[in-house]
């Protein structure tokens, strides 16, 4: 595949950090490639491919919540809400092409594993 068509690929980038997924999108954005976040309240529903068009390469941001409160120390979670929002993640988790871990990785750590993986088509 040319490094055009590789760029024509539709990406969509899903996880709980939205900063995380802000960060990538745009890195990948400026790299050529079509990519686009998908919010939490989309990687559940079942039908979500047709609701956003279904994307050539599903990218997840993997990260754990203690991770996101040191990254974000004002904000105040409520187990309630992380609970919703694993079950909202869990589709999404389940059927992406690519998990990132991004724990402890740098956003340009995570730009080049998303790259490196999109390369290989």
């Amino acid at each position: 595949m040319s490094s055009e068509d590789q760029t024509n690929l539709r990406v969509a980038v899903v996880g709980a950090c939205a900063s995380g997924k802000s960060t990538l999108v745009t890195s990948l954005l400026a790299a050529g490639y079509d990519a686009r976040h998908v919010a939490q309240d989309h990687s559940f529903v079942p039908d979500m491919w047709q609701r956003i068009g279904r994307p050539d390469v599903l990218i997840f941001l993997d990260v754990n919540y203690e991770t996101i409160k040191e990254r974000r120390p004002n904000t105040t979670f409520r187990p309630a809400d992380l609970a919703e929002q694993e079950r909202r993640l869990a589709h999404a988790r389940e059927n992406c092409n690519l998990s990132i871990n991004t724990n402890t990785l740098a956003p340009e750590e995570v730009l080049a594993q998303a790259i490196s993986y999109l390369t290989r088509f």
